[in-house]
């Protein structure tokens, strides 16, 4: 599914129009970015939990020259489904 299945699923499960769905869903996603980049977890009861996760520095290979590197360490964005989501798969 696409952004834009998304948002016609979300526009007829709500009943509304499309571009108020597309208006929700980039509000939601803009809202987790923006908690995600404070460093807060958004937690939706019963669907899962959106958190900061941390990769260290490590040792990488550069596939072309074979020549040693390191990979800096960097933040991810990170997913953990609920138990409800669990469920229904």
């Amino acid at each position: 599914m696409n952004k834009s299945e998304l948002i016609e699923a979300m526009a007829q499960e709500a009943d509304i129009s499309k571009a108020a769905a597309a208006k929700a869903l980039d509000g939601m996603v803009n809202a987790i970015t923006e908690a995600l980049k404070k460093g807060d977890t958004v937690t939706l009861v019963g669907f899962g939990s959106f958190y900061v996760g941390e990769r260290a520095e490590r040792q990488g290979r550069n596939p072309k020259t074979g020549e040693p590197l390191t990979i800096a360490a960097a933040k991810t964005p990170k997913f953990r489904a609920g138990k409800s989501l669990k469920d229904a798969l």
